[in-house]
C-alpha cells in the first residue's frame, strides 16, 4: 500500500481533531479518497478501468494541490460509475464515496481556501433505497434471552444475559456497550452514561429488566480475576470485554435459540430495541432519536415502519369495515 499523500493526511487530521470524527469514520474517508485518487491518476496515465490490480497498485504519495486542481466533475462521475460497475458498489456505498470526495474538496476550497472550485459540489448523490431494518420479534427476543439463561455450563451467564438485556432494551451501539465503565453507572442503577459517535456522551435510562440483569451480573463480576477494575463487562482474562467477543457471544446464542437462519447480528439487537419501543405506541420519534443517539431525526425515521399486525388493525379500525352486502338471493 502506497503512502498517503499530504493532501489526505491533512484532511484526516482536520476531520478527527477539529470536527471530532471517530477514528473509524476518518479511516473510511481515507479508504474512499485513496481509491478515488488512485483511479484518477491511473486512468490519466492510460490504465484501463478493468485493470483493478493496476489501479490498486498505483502510487499516489506524490499527489498534491496542483493535481487536485485539475480534477473535473466528469472525472468524478467516471469514478462513481467505475465504483458501481467494476467494484460492484451499491448505491449507498457510491453515495458515501461521493460524500467523502465532496467533503475533501470543500476542505480545500472553503476551509483552506487553496482551491477555487469544488468539482464535486453540484454532483447529485445516487438515489439510495433505505431497506427496512431487520429486528427480532418479542418472541424471538425472549428466545435469545432464554438461550443464555439455559446455558448452565457457561461461566459468564450473568454477564452475557446483562449484555443482551441492555442491547434489547436500550438500543445502544456495540462500541457504546463495550465501553461502559462502572464509573458511568448511577449508584442507584437509574441510568448510565455511554460514549457514542464523535465521542459524544449521552445518558441512557434503565428499566427494571436492565436493573435486574445488571444487579445479578455485578454480584458475580468480581468472582474471577479483574485486571480492569473500572470496566463493567469483563472478559475471561479479566480485561474489558472486546467488541469481537461480544459479537461472537451474541452469535453463539442466536444459534442456540435457532435464529441464526435469520442472519441476525449484534446491530440487529439495536434495531430491535428501537422498533419495539416505537411500535409500542408510547415512544415519540423525537424521544427515540435521543435514546439512540442520532444527530438527525431522519436517521431515526427508518424505525417508523409499521408491522403487518398494525396494518391489519388499521384496516379493521375503518368505520366501514363491518358493512356486509345484502343478501339478494331472496328477492
Amino acid at each position: 500500500m502506497s503512502k498517503l499523500p499530504n493532501v489526505i493526511t491533512q484532511f484526516s487530521a482536520y476531520k478527527q481533531l477539529i470536527q471530532n470524527r471517530s477514528p473509524k469514520t476518518v479511516e473510511q474517508y481515507e479508504i474512499d479518497l485513496t481509491l478515488f485518487l488512485k483511479y484518477i491518476k491511473a486512468t490519466q496515465n492510460g490504465v484501463s478501468e478493468s485493470d483493478i490490480t493496476a489501479i490498486d497498485e498505483t502510487d499516489i504519495s506524490d499527489v498534491d494541490i496542483d493535481f487536485l486542481a485539475k480534477i473535473t466533475p466528469d472525472m468524478i462521475m467516471s469514478f462513481l460509475m467505475y465504483a458501481a460497475r467494476q467494484r460492484e458498489n451499491k448505491s449507498s456505498v457510491t453515495a458515501r464515496k461521493l460524500s467523502a470526495i465532496r467533503s475533501f474538496f470543500k476542505y480545500y476550497t472553503v476551509n483552506k481556501k487553496i482551491l477555487e472550485v469544488n468539482p464535486a459540489k453540484d454532483i447529485e448523490s445516487p438515489s439510495v433505497k433505505r431497506a427496512l431494518p431487520k429486528y427480532l420479534s418479542i418472541e424471538e427476543s425472549i428466545a435469545l434471552l432464554s438461550a443464555i439463561e439455559s446455558d448452565t455450563l457457561s461461566q459468564h451467564r450473568e454477564r452475557d444475559f446483562a449484555i443482551a438485556t441492555l442491547f434489547l432494551n436500550c438500543g445502544m451501539r456495540l462500541s457504546e456497550l463495550a465501553g461502559i465503565s462502572l464509573s458511568d453507572i448511577d449508584p442507584d442503577l437509574r441510568s448510565l452514561r455511554v460514549t457514542g459517535k464523535g465521542s459524544k456522551n449521552r445518558v441512557v435510562y434503565l428499566n427494571e429488566a436492565c436493573k435486574n440483569a445488571l444487579n445479578a451480573y455485578i454480584k458475580v463480576r468480581a468472582q474471577g480475576e479483574v485486571r480492569d477494575k473500572n470496566a463493567l463487562f469483563i472478559s475471561r482474562l479479566g480485561t474489558r470485554i472486546s467488541i469481537k467477543t461480544v459479537q461472537w457471544m451474541i452469535g453463539k446464542y442466536l444459534k442456540l435459540a435457532g435464529l441464526e437462519y435469520r442472519h441476525f447480528s449484534v446491530h440487529k439487537l439495536r434495531h430491535t430495541a428501537a422498533t419495539l419501543m416505537y411500535q409500542s405506541g408510547q415512544v415519540d420519534i423525537r424521544v427515540l432519536k435521543d435514546i439512540l443517539g442520532h444527530e438527525q431525526l431522519n436517521t431515526t425515521q427508518i424505525y417508523t415502519h409499521v408491522s403487518d399486525s398494525q396494518m391489519e388493525a388499521a384496516m379493521s379500525a375503518n368505520p366501514l369495515s363491518d358493512i356486509k352486502p345484502k343478501n339478494h338471493s331472496d328477492e
